[in-house]
């Protein structure tokens, strides 16, 4: 009895240093794999058609996977999405009806509005929106933005980034919501001011301190007195 209860002790002893040997980052069986392993893949990584499918259809007999995020959700940090329709009404009708969500941009936001617009638009559009960029007569067909951008709103001048027009394609992969309604502020900046606005012609009126021609005189002379 007592040798065998020498063997038994040898025998675990042997088991406990092999054990303690043993690679201890390794947990060792797992019961459930599943549950204490993620199934994450990259993103362009090749997977095996016969486990895998991105058909919904055979989402039954094969994992689903396709890369793309749950519907309805965004990115974190990212503005809601603009659920205006690419067709006729969204571009005329709709999209008028969307405001811009941002506040109205401090020094270093519409800098930063200004350096987006230069590295996606000016490069067609020009640095002032006047059609004249170095890619323009290339590309043709290409738009004044401070010809047309008074006419439109906020919301459709953003439609026209994110969805494209005529040979200006989609802007939404490059730049994100936030980004491109910042330039749509930017541009806003670009627009010509109306000259009853602007400091020149306030300031003739108070140093003549003349009352307007009135409109027959204006008609006759070109808005000169005579």
């Amino acid at each position: 009895m007592k040798k065998f209860a020498i063997i038994a002790t040898l025998i675990l002893s042997t088991a406990v240093v092999f054990m303690s040997c043993k690679d201890k980052r390794s947990p060792g069986s797992v019961y459930m794999p599943d549950m204490a392993y993620s199934r994450a893949y990259e993103s362009y990584a090749e997977r095996d058609s016969a486990v895998f499918t991105m058909n919904p259809a055979d989402a039954g007999h094969k994992i689903f996977y396709n890369n793309l995020p749950p519907a309805g959700t965004i990115k974190r940090g990212e503005l809601f999405p603009f659920n205006v329709p690419n067709d006729s009404n969204g571009l005329l009708n709709l999209s008028n009806q969307v405001k811009n969500p941002l506040a109205p941009p401090t020094g270093k936001d519409l800098e930063e509005a200004g350096r987006l617009f230069n590295i996606n638009c000016a490069v067609c559009h020009g640095p002032k929106g006047e059609a004249n960029g170095p890619l323009a007569a290339k590309v043709g067909g290409v738009k004044s933005i401070i010809a047309s951008s008074p006419g439109f709103s906020d919301g459709r001048i953003f439609f026209v980034m994110e969805y494209g027009q005529n040979n200006m394609g989609s802007y939404a992969p490059q730049l994100s919501r936030e980004q491109r309604w910042r330039i749509v502020q930017y541009i806003r900046t670009l627009e010509p001011k109306a000259a009853g606005n602007s400091p020149a012609s306030t300031e003739v009126k108070k140093d003549t301190g003349m009352a307007a021609p009135k409109p027959e005189i204006v008609k006759l002379t070109g808005g000169r007195a005579g």
